[in-house]
This record gives C-alpha cells, sequence and structure tokens, in this order.
C-alpha cells in the first residue's frame, strides 16, 4: 500500500471516530440532560454521563487536529495557502470545542456544591445558566460556523484538484454553505437542536459518512496527487 492510499485510509477512519465520537457525548450523554431551563441537581445527578460525554468530545476535537495534519502534505501541493487555511481552521474549531467542554465540566462543579448546600446557593442557578450558555456558543461557533468554514475550504481544495470525484466534492460544498446559514441563524436566536438547524446539517453530516468510506475504500485519485504544475515539468 502506498503512502497516499494509506493516509486516505486514516483520514477517513478519522472523520468517523470524529462524528460518531461527537455524536454520540452530545444527544447520548451531555445533551441528554442540559435541557432549559437549568437543572443543577439534574445535571449533578449525572455525574458519570456528563464526563463520558465530554471525553468522547474532546476524543472528537483530537481527531478533528489529526485530519489536517495528515492531508497537509498532498493538499499542500496543489494549493499551500488553503491547507494551511484548512489546518488553522480545525485547530480554531478544537480550541473552542475544548472551551465549551471546561465550561461544561465547570457546570458540573457548580452544580455539585449547589446539591452540597454551598453558602449563597441563591446565585448558583443564574451563574450555571451562563455556563450552559458558554457551552451552547461553543457548540454554535465551533461546530456550526468555524467547521462550515472548514468543511468549505477542504471540498474547495478537492473539487479544485480533483482528487475524489467532483460530485463528491460539490456535494460538501453545498452542504457546508447550508451548515454555514444555519450557523448564522444560530446567531439571531435559531437554537442548533431546532428542526431547520437539523436539516441544514443534515447534508454535510451525510457526505461526512460518505467521503470518510470513499476514502478507505477508493482513497485519492492517483493521477491528481501530484500538482498539475508538477506533471508538467
Amino acid at each position: 500500500m502506498n503512502s497516499n492510499k494509506k493516509t486516505a485510509r486514516i483520514v477517513g477512519v478519522l472523520f468517523i471516530i470524529a462524528t460518531v465520537a461527537s455524536s454520540i457525548g452530545f444527544f447520548v450523554f451531555s445533551g441528554s440532560i442540559l435541557e432549559e431551563p437549568l437543572n443543577l441537581i439534574n445535571v449533578s445527578a449525572n455525574k458519570t454521563q456528563v464526563i463520558i460525554g465530554e471525553l468522547l468530545l474532546l476524543i472528537n476535537c483530537a481527531a478533528v487536529i489529526v485530519i489536517p495534519v495528515m492531508l497537509f502534505p498532498i493538499f499542500k501541493k496543489h494549493n499551500e495557502a488553503l491547507a494551511l487555511g484548512y489546518l488553522g481552521s480545525r485547530i480554531i474549531e478544537s480550541v473552542i470545542l475544548i472551551v465549551g467542554t471546561i465550561s461544561l465540566l465547570s457546570l458540573l462543579t457548580l452544580s455539585q456544591e449547589y446539591v452540597a448546600g454551598a453558602p449563597d446557593a441563591s446565585h448558583f442557578q443564574a451563574l450555571g445558566t451562563l455556563l450552559l450558555a458558554a457551552y451552547d456558543w461553543a457548540l454554535l461557533l465551533g461546530v456550526m460556523i468555524v467547521f462550515g468554514l472548514s468543511a468549505l475550504i477542504l471540498n474547495y481544495i478537492l473539487y479544485q484538484s480533483k482528487l475524489i470525484p467532483r460530485w463528491l466534492s460539490g456535494w460538501g460544498l453545498v452542504g457546508a454553505t447550508l451548515l454555514l446559514a444555519a450557523g448564522l441563524l444560530g446567531m439571531f436566536g435559531l437554537s442548533h437542536t431546532s428542526t431547520i438547524s437539523s436539516f441544514l446539517a443534515l447534508p454535510i453530516a451525510l457526505h461526512e459518512m460518505v467521503f470518510a468510506v470513499w476514502l478507505i475504500v477508493k482513497g485519492f485519485n492517483p493521477s491528481n496527487i501530484v500538482s498539475p504544475s508538477a506533471k508538467q515539468i
């Protein structure tokens, strides 16, 4: 197996790991107890559930950083500036999500202090709501805005280089645009868990899985791995 084929397969697996870890972490663990109005007693009672959810989110963050690092040597042959942009955007995405994780773990600590009957417990609900809002904003900015931008960069590079079929990278461009639209709507008050947001996020979510399987099974188009300028030499 050549190095490019191996890279494609590893990246495909990492895309699946990132998507599965973040989806299970939020929808099965953390997200299921973060309902409004915030119930601090419920958060404290589900300590293990919250911690597992955030550990899965951190696994997602690790995969998100490794993916562009592995793709950079291939992408820079076609467009080094965009390759750096993709790497930078995914690092920013991970940092934002880590801040969100810290906010939620801080909320967990706050809920435990509240249940233990700490002084000034009347202020805990307001502080908890603030920490939950920070977590929600981290998801909105990290998953919808910054990830949407990184997906645009990724699929533009893929479309331009023809490393994968253009129907697949074109699908990614459309999906990323719709996700960005959902993120912008979210900044003006639309919940990221609403039906409209879920509908707008669905195309890019499906694309990532199809793209991942394509990389694992087919890999990159070997005739387009080398940049056009290098082919002419």
